[in-house]
């Protein structure tokens, strides 16, 4: 069993996030990208709709360990887990280390701001940061406080992109 389990750990290591997503069980839609491999211990729970992207160190929680305090402390608890499902909508970006916690649910249209902790209902149409995660500020409103630093590079190979951030922030 040993050797099984290294196998998959390495296996685990060299494949694409999106294919670890789909050994594991997470239930995602077309065009996502996922930037971590942490799924957690019941991937299974997890589903996602389109047009999704995840940041890097992002975690997946889909049971609550907290519950070692009870069954230590209620005999007739201590046999019992505590899980539920995480589902995403359409449309949504988690940023940098953000942890999204069990039975969370996040409509379509919605950022997660890098470092947040996310749990119970997320509306959509908005973003939404913090620990835990608050509401900040609708996707409209989120567009018009940026759109004066927004710069056409998506189309731009890395070297051209670093060329151009360089020239318009007089980076020598």
């Amino acid at each position: 069993m040993r050797l099984v389990n290294l196998f998959k750990y390495i296996y685990l290591r060299l494949i694409s996030a999106n294919k670890v997503a789909k050994v594991l069980g997470v239930k995602y839609g077309n065009n996502c990208h996922f930037g971590t491999k942490n799924f957690g211990s019941e991937p299974y729970l997890i589903e996602i709709g389109d047009n999704f992207k995840t940041s890097y160190g992002v975690q997946f929680i889909t049971h609550d360990g907290a519950v070692h305090v009870l069954r230590n402390k209620f005999d007739e608890l201590k046999d019992i887990d505590l899980f539920a499902k995480i589902i995403i909508g359409n449309n949504v970006f988690l940023g940098l280390n953000s942890i999204i916690l069990q039975g969370t649910i996040i409509g379509n249209d919605v950022i997660i701001g890098a470092g947040s902790v996310v749990k119970g209902n997320i509306e959509s149409n908005g973003v939404y940061a913090g620990v835990p995660a608050k509401f900040i500020c609708t996707i409209e409103e989120y567009l018009n406080k940026n759109n004066e630093h927004f710069v056409n590079t998506k189309h731009l190979n890395l070297s051209d992109k670093a060329k151009f951030i360089k020239f318009r922030f007089e980076v020598i």
